[in-house]
C-alpha cells in the first residue's frame, strides 16, 4: 500500500511540476538529490555498522537476553490477560528491548512474532484484542535508550557531540511511552463500558 501512496505522489508531483513550468527543478531532484540520498546512505553504513556491532557483542555475551528476561517481570502487569509463561510476552520483551537500544531493524523480527502469538492468544480472530492493541501502542512510542539512527545523522551531518541527545531522547520517548500506556489503559476503560 505504501508502495501505491508513493507512487501517487511522484506521479502528481511529475504532473504538477510540468504544468506550472518547473520541469528543471523535477530533474534538479532526480538527479542531485539522487546523488546526495545516496552518498549520505554510504557514509551512514560504517556508523550502524559500529552500533551493530556493539549490539551484536551484547546479544552474543548474553546482555540482550537477560535484559528481555528483566523486561518480561516488569511488563507482565501491563498485559494481565496473559499468562505469565506466554511465548508472547518473552517477544514483546526481546521487541522492547531491541527498540530500546535502537535497534529497530531487529526488533521487527520480535514484533512480528509477537504479533503473531498474541493473534493465537486471541484465537486468530479478526479483531485486536486489548493485548495486541497495548503492544502497538508500546512499540509505536517505544523508550529509546540509543538512537543510533540520529546520532549517526547528527555525526554525518558535523555536530560537535552526536551523543549530546541522549537524555532529551530518553526523557521524551519514556513520556511519550507513559502517555500512550496511561490513554490504552484509559480508552479501554470507557470501551468497556459502552461495550
Amino acid at each position: 500500500m505504501i508502495n501505491y501512496i508513493f507512487g501517487f505522489f511522484l506521479i502528481v508531483g511529475i504532473v504538477y511540476g510540468s504544468i506550472t513550468g518547473n520541469i528543471n527543478s523535477i530533474n534538479d531532484v532526480f538527479i542531485v538529490d539522487s546523488k546526495s540520498s545516496i552518498e549520505m546512505v554510504l557514509n551512514m553504513i560504517p556508523l550502524l555498522c559500529l552500533w551493530l556491532g556493539i549490539m551484536k557483542i551484547a546479544g552474543n555475551s548474553g546482555l540482550i537476553k537477560k535484559i528481555s528476561m528483566f523486561m518480561s517481570c516488569v511488563i507482565h502487569p501491563i498485559f494481565p490477560e496473559l499468562n505469565k509463561n506466554s511465548d508472547a510476552i518473552s517477544y514483546i520483551s526481546s521487541n522492547i528491548v531491541m527498540n530500546m537500544l535502537g535497534l529497530g531493524s531487529g526488533a521487527t523480527p520480535f514484533g512480528l512474532k509477537a504479533m503473531d502469538e498474541l493473534n493465537k492468544e486471541n484465537n486468530n480472530s479478526d479483531t485486536a484484542s486489548r493485548s495486541m492493541i497495548t503492544f502497538l501502542v508500546i512499540n509505536t512510542a517505544s523508550v529509546t535508550i540509543i538512537p543510533t539512527t540520529v546520532i549517526s545523522f547528527r555525526a554525518l551531518n558535523g555536530s560537535n557531540n552526536p551523543t549530546d541527545i541522549l537524555l532529551a531522547c530518553i526523557i521524551t520517548t519514556f513520556l511519550s511511552c507513559l502517555f500512550g500506556i496511561l490513554l490504552d489503559k484509559l480508552m479501554y476503560r470507557i470501551w468497556s463500558k459502552y461495550d
